[in-house]
């Protein structure tokens, strides 16, 4: 019989395993033996903050490529055909979502091979519950073009999209741009849409705010350097 496809929520930043994972999700985590990692080195450490029973150095841990061809994929999954059960890691959250692990899922599911997705931390659906925001329409648009003119451009078709349809518009940044981009947003967007900044999420120093682009012009501008950080915009 062939393994089944585990799909493990990893830690958003160095925090106990009990604050952000059900005791059967780490369970699970720990009778795994294989496992495809975004990054093969924060899975280790994810696996050692987890307990995991056996010595890392007897796991076997495959890290995805940059660009995951076919034959990669294939060889990947491998173990599953042996009769393995394999772990799928993102390097932080829930894999598979914003990730290119959704194509180990994809060809899983053509296979036949059983997947299942366990419970665990997701900062996208975090910000979006903490947002106000609406929350039956929205949109991840993972990165905004990092350069000006495209990312004015990109910001003002967000809002009117966001305008048009009542929908809430999620995106990140690369945390040591957080702040240009939040500058790009209060230069493009009107006054009166809201626009939440959720930050370090499930971390000591996490924070939530949302208001509208006019607040945000008048008050001290937020401290978001190099702290992960969801970027959610609502335009009336």
């Amino acid at each position: 019989m062939p393994g089944a496809l585990w799909l493990l929520p990893v830690a958003l930043g160095d925090t106990p395993w009990e604050n952000y994972l059900p005791a059967t999700a780490r369970e699970a985590a720990c009778r795994l033996t294989h496992f495809v990692a975004e990054n093969a080195k924060t899975a280790r450490a994810e696996l050692k903050r987890l307990g995991h029973p056996l010595p890392l150095r007897e796991l076997a841990i495959e890290q995805l490529p940059d660009t995951l061809t076919p034959a990669d994929i294939e060889r990947l999954l491998a173990p599953l055909a042996a009769g393995h059960d394999l772990g799928l890691m993102s390097e932080a959250g829930c894999p598979a979502v914003a990730d290119p692990g959704a194509l180990l899922v994809r060809r899983a599911h053509e296979l036949g091979i059983t997947v299942k997705p366990l419970i665990g931390p997701s900062s996208l659906l975090l910000a979006l519950m903490g947002s106000g925001l609406e929350g039956q329409r929205f949109a991840f648009h993972g990165y905004l073009p990092a350069r000006e003119p495209e990312r004015g451009r990109c910001i003002v078709a967000l809002e009117d999209e966001s305008a048009r349809n009542r929908q809430t518009q999620i995106f990140i940044e690369t945390p040591y741009r957080n702040s240009a981009l939040f500058k790009a947003l209060l230069a493009n967007c009107r006054l009166k849409t809201r626009l939440c900044l959720a930050t370090d999420l499930s971390l000591p120093g996490e924070r939530i705010a949302t208001r509208r682009m006019s607040d945000w012009q008048r008050g001290a501008a937020p401290d978001l350097d190099r702290r992960p950080t969801v970027f959610l915009l609502l335009a009336d």
